[in-house]
């Protein structure tokens, strides 16, 4: 009611005392207390009324003035914070009175109200905290997850899921998963698992994604599809849980194939160890010179069986991260002469012309001695062994002040490399068919070499052949371990 209507509502009750009619000022100031909506129209209409009576005589002047004022006290403490007392002539003090509690009651009321806003407020908060929360620990997760409602719709995703499936989580709310799943298996399996409505069991399937492109295999997951209990044991949705299992399934393949394949390159030096001693105790070797033949055979298999198995350590040891290295300031011209020399024996045989190059500056490295001169064996023992007769392998130490590393480089004149096998030369167990009667070997000493260079020392390791030309093998080692 505003400050005019309400003057005139007081004017009404005030006209009614003055011409005697107290039963009329006692229940207008009942109304007054107890009025709705519905009533007020009427009543200032009967206030108008009188008012009009009254207004032009000298007391009906005074009375304005006063109901005046008493309204302007009521605005003047309606608006303060604490409500007190209201004064008024005694002739409209059942008016202030009644105002007065009106007054009161809405504060009251006002108070009320805002300590449930407040707590509203702090349980918003609270409820914001703790999603901001679970949306933090779901985007921590490496799986991708994905709850959606009832009506299949989705209700929450994290950022593995988005990257994972294509959509961005913002936009993707609440929209049906048809919309923004585009593969169809995993929508039908969500859709499947959220008709069945069974709340005390998960559905676990394989699934493989992103196998469309010819040649391509896709990434492999593990699929665990759970119902979320809704309203009176309905379902509420249905949670999934993505985890990529590929690089497990490929590591166990890895295994799988490692064994095989270690099986294989040991049945066959042990096979020829266990022909040779058979033969020994069959007594088919008569003389000194066939026994000795014999155990000279099986001496260079147990050797080769032995470098199999130190090779397979080593290379399990690097893979795991598990192996020690004693890094020092190695002389790479030392450590390339050592081994020409321990080699000379062997290309002579050959008539290979076994050669070192290097130029008059120092060149060292910090690198682990003993695995450095490992490193070159192999490599220089490969050149020798798929080199022919009369032919030359020659090492060359320089720097690369480029990459500040020390480079050494072992070439050959010998068979070669067919191009199909370049990407393959440093995989465990792999040898070159065509090769396999020229030379005996593992397939692992390549792989070894590898681990060394890249793994253990931080450097590079690269080939280049052409068949029939001979093949050059060069790989680099920075001046500074990095790290350090």
């Amino acid at each position: 009611m505003s400050r005019a209507g309400l003057g005139l509502l007081i004017a009404g009750l005030v006209a009614a005392a003055a011409v005697g009619s107290v039963a009329t000022a006692l229940l207008a100031e009942e109304l007054l207390v107890n009025f709705d909506s519905s009533l007020r129209i009427g009543l200032e209409a009967a206030m108008h009324a009188a008012v009009a009576l009254l207004i032009l005589t000298p007391i009906g002047i005074l009375a304005h003035r006063q109901i005046n004022r008493l309204c302007s006290n009521f605005e003047d403490t309606g608006a303060d914070t604490g409500v007190g007392a209201v004064s008024a002539p005694f002739w409209l003090r059942p008016v202030s009175d009644a105002m007065g509690a009106a007054i009161r009651s809405w504060a009251t009321r006002c108070e009320a109200l805002n300590t449930r806003l407040r707590e509203v407020e702090i349980r918003q908060r609270l409820s914001e905290a703790e999603r901001d929360h679970a949306a933090t620990i779901l985007d921590s997760l490496r799986d991708a997850v994905i709850v959606t409602d009832s009506f299949n719709e989705l209700s929450v995703a994290n950022d593995r899921a988005a990257a994972l499936l294509g959509f961005d989580v913002r936009d993707a709310v609440h929209k049906p998963i048809d919309e923004i799943i585009g593969d169809t298996r995993l929508r039908t399996l969500i859709k499947e698992v959220c008709s069945a409505g069974v709340l005390s069991k998960q559905k676990i399937v394989e699934h493989t994604m992103g196998a469309m492109d010819a040649g391509h295999d896709g990434a492999e997951f593990d699929v665990t599809l759970a119902c979320l209990p809704g309203n009176q044991d309905d379902v509420g949705g249905v949670v999934t849980i993505l985890r990529d299992v590929t690089r497990e399934r490929e590591i166990s393949q890895m295994k799988s194939d490692f064994v095989s394949q270690a099986s294989h390159e040991l049945r066959t030096p042990l096979s020829s160890i266990n022909a040779y001693v058979e033969m020994l105790i069959d007594g088919e070797a008569e003389d000194d010179a066939s026994r000795l033949e014999f155990y000279q055979i099986i001496k260079g298999e147990a050797d080769r069986v032995s470098r199999m198995i130190d090779n397979m350590l080593n290379i399990s040891r690097i893979e795991a991260g598990v192996y020690s290295i004693d890094c020092v300031d190695t002389d790479f011209v030392a450590i390339c002469g050592e081994v020409v020399e321990t080699m000379q024996a062997q290309s002579k045989t050959k008539d290979i012309k076994l050669s070192l190059k290097h130029g008059p500056l120092v060149y060292t490295a910090e690198a682990d001695r003993d695995m450095i001169y490992q490193v070159v064996m192999n490599l220089v023992s490969n050149a020798i062994k798929y080199t022919p007769e009369s032919g030359r392998v020659t090492v060359s130490v320089e720097n690369d002040d480029t990459s500040r590393s020390v480079m050494v480089t072992v070439a050959d004149t010998g068979l070669g490399i067919p191009p199909e096998a370049l990407e393959r030369i440093f995989d465990k167990f792999y040898r070159i068919e065509n090769y396999k009667r020229v030379a005996k070997g593992t397939g692992l000493g390549l792989n070894l070499v590898k681990h060394i260079v890249e793994t253990v020392h931080a450097g590079r390791i690269h080939v280049e052949s052409e068949m029939g030309m001979g093949s050059r093998f060069w790989f680099t080692i920075p001046y500074e371990r990095p790290g350090k």
